[in-house]
């Protein structure tokens, strides 16, 4: 049973890899701490209100929930097969050595019950010795990234048909530059902070020139751990603009990112808001709303030192070479 609302979602096809087109809106599952029934519960609710496009992480260890939703959703004819959601994970920091990146799709893969996954991505352009995962990470285990052969072992997931596309996240132009030299098979997708109040310029240019495509997480501005308000949600030239057009900041947002061309990833387990987040597509900001959207001041709130603690040093690496804030 295809949903009326999951029709309406337009899709753009990668440049690179075998995926299925990507939906142009998909659903976060970045919540700490995990509950695996709240997790899947949203997950299904959004399949419900039309969503078919799922961002997880090994990170984030909502792997399994996720897979358990699908398999539900599949089993309740609320989509027709697991082929019908396009599906993204991640390699985490201590999985980024060459020997460990095909182990460690096998084990999303495991944890998602999938034979393939839509993309998998290499979640930051920061590598820390092999381990049991740990945020913050000490910074002595911080290790150089070696970008040839971890993209060769990403390579070979793709060949292997084990995930029909790749990509990177939180990859500056420098980082890319780094990938692009050694690749037989380029990234399809880079998948970055990216909304109103840090809108990536430089790094979009890029990214359109070589055709890697952009998807944004944090986009209605999230992540604000250290308490100081949400510079999007909060945005009273938003506000004004919502007011106009009879919509909410948050549609306000993910309509300016569609506009741009980059795929939002949102995340809400609210069904309301999950129906609100797929009504972006049927209206337009007008170009004096653009024009005000691209004079907002420019923050971003995701840094990579945020990754490791306080303390210690990095003794092995330079910090400046992880640093993912690009004007």
């Amino acid at each position: 049973m295809a949903s009326t609302a999951a029709a309406a979602v337009p899709e753009v096809a990668l440049r690179s890899g075998n995926a299925r087109p990507m939906p142009a809106i998909g659903m976060g599952t970045a919540q700490f701490p995990v509950v695996h029934d709240a997790t899947k519960n949203a997950v299904l609710a959004a399949i419900e209100a039309g969503f078919r496009h799922f961002d997880t992480a090994y990170m984030y260890g909502t792997e399994k929930p996720l897979g358990d939703a699908v398999a539900e959703a599949a089993r309740r004819g609320l989509v027709a097969s697991r082929e019908e959601v396009f599906v993204t994970s991640k390699l985490w920091c201590t999985q980024c050595h060459a020997d460990l990146v095909l182990p460690s799709l096998r084990e999303t893969l495991q944890n998602l019950q999938m034979e393939y996954l839509d993309l998998y991505l290499i979640h930051w352009p920061v590598s820390i010795k092999a381990g049991p995962p740990a945020l913050p990470a000490k910074r002595e285990d911080a290790v150089p990234f070696d970008f040839e052969g971890v993209w060769r072992a990403m390579e070979e997931c793709q060949r292997l048909g084990l995930a029909k596309a790749i990509g990177v996240s939180n990859f500056t132009t420098k980082h890319l530059d780094k990938v692009l030299a050694v690749a037989t098979i380029p990234p399809a997708v880079n998948q970055v902070e990216l909304n109103p109040v840090w809108q990536q310029r430089t790094l979009r240019r890029y990214c359109a020139e070589k055709g890697v495509h952009v998807a944004a997480y944090s986009p209605l501005g999230g992540q604000n751990w250290d308490g100081s308000g949400n510079a999007v949600l909060g945005s009273e030239v938003l506000a004004e603009i919502a007011k106009a057009r009879g919509k909410t900041v948050a549609q306000v947002s993910l309509r300016w990112i569609y506009e741009q061309g980059v795929t939002s990833i949102v995340k809400s387990y609210n069904k309301e808001r999950l129906k609100q987040n797929l009504e972006i597509f049927d209206w337009e900001l007008t170009e004096e709303d653009r024009l005000k959207i691209s004079q907002l001041p420019q923050k971003k709130i995701v840094k990579a030192v945020d990754l490791f603690s306080r303390e210690g040093e990095f003794t092995s690496v330079d910090l400046a070479d992880m640093d993912i804030v690009e004007e």
